[in-house]
């Protein structure tokens, strides 16, 4: 869980570099202390400069947002309603998955509905009850701990399908520069060299797969945060009951660690892993997919990985009666 406060890293007083007024953030790893607009100006050229590194807005699209609720995918369907919103070849829709989680997901629901609302951005919300007959709480049962591991595969798969049938050509998601780094070193550490080849943003498309783009993935966390303050943007502060258990967790307190004494530190594993993404890929090229025989979704085994895990929980079940 994210908390700071939009003043945290600037001392009282203090003016932005670029003008008379006073600064509502110190940009630790550039050394500037930036006013709120010229804060908002800053963090809207990255991502800018991200999409148009990561897809050709010159070419007709529907553009589906991955929106959660939360502050990161509220930012990110924000975003990429002012960049493109006037551009009469592209179409947005957002696109919220309901796992199904008592006492969080209703409220974070609500606060991505408030927000197209605004916005006024189709939203279509798929769930995992009626994607696989189940919700989270009940895959979860007394086994908390994976609970993470099954959410993951099925969000990615229920984001994946809705895309299909609003005929998306991108699905964007809000993952940020925390987000990203922690990936890459999970990756690296569990020696999945092959999946740091095939991480978002995605530049083949694989038939069936809705590729992922990711506009905050140079941005840090604390400042996706205060972005969302400032421009008032309505997102929901709920924090999942099972994220406490994420092995994601043990990563980011690593990161931070580093953080702290080299506040460059997140963008040099970010270089270190772009620069050889080109040799990763080259080695790790992509598998040819088959339909799942579960489910039909394309899938680099005979079964995909959401069946598996489901087929697996069936059995589980039934051996525990």
């Amino acid at each position: 869980m994210l908390v700071m406060r939009t003043r945290s890293n600037t001392k009282l007083g203090r003016k932005c570099d670029f003008c008379n007024k006073e600064a509502v953030e110190f940009v630790r790893y550039s050394g500037a202390h930036l006013c709120s607009q010229h804060f908002a100006e800053f963090f809207e050229r990255r991502v800018k400069r991200e999409i148009a590194t990561q897809i050709d807005i010159g070419k007709r699209a529907v553009i589906g947002v991955g929106l959660s609720g939360g502050k990161d995918s509220s930012v990110c369907l924000y975003l990429i309603n002012k960049i493109f919103s006037r551009h009469r070849a592209v179409r947005i829709v957002a696109i919220t998955v309901n796992e199904g989680i008592e006492g969080y997901r209703v409220e974070t629901i609500e606060a991505g509905k408030q927000l197209c609302k605004t916005l006024g951005v189709e939203h279509h919300i798929v769930s995992f009850k009626e994607l696989f007959s189940r919700e989270m709480d009940e895959i979860a049962g007394r086994d908390r701990r994976r609970a993470c591991t099954y959410c993951g595969v099925l969000r990615r798969k229920a984001l994946n399908l809705a895309s299909k049938k609003l005929g998306c050509t991108v699905l964007a998601t809000g993952l940020n520069l925390d987000d990203t780094v922690q990936s890459i070193l999970m990756n690296f550490t569990r020696g999945d060299v092959e999946k740091l080849a095939r991480m978002a943003p995605h530049v083949h498309v694989q038939p069936g797969l809705v590729p992922r783009i990711l506009p905050l993935r140079s941005v840090p966390e604390r400042e996706v945060y205060l972005y969302a303050l400032l421009s008032k943007i309505p997102f929901s502060h709920a924090v999942c009951p099972y994220a406490d258990l994420a092995l994601r967790n043990q990563y980011r307190a690593i990161i931070e660690i580093l953080d702290k004494e080299n506040p460059s530190v997140k963008f040099g594993i970010l270089k270190s892993h772009d620069e050889i993404l080109p040799l990763l890929r080259e080695k790790y090229q992509q598998k040819e997919l088959q339909p799942c025989k579960i489910c039909g979704e394309p899938s680099i085994r005979e079964i995909c990985k959401s069946c598996e895990l489901l087929e697996g929980k069936v059995r589980d079940e039934m051996e525990s009666m």
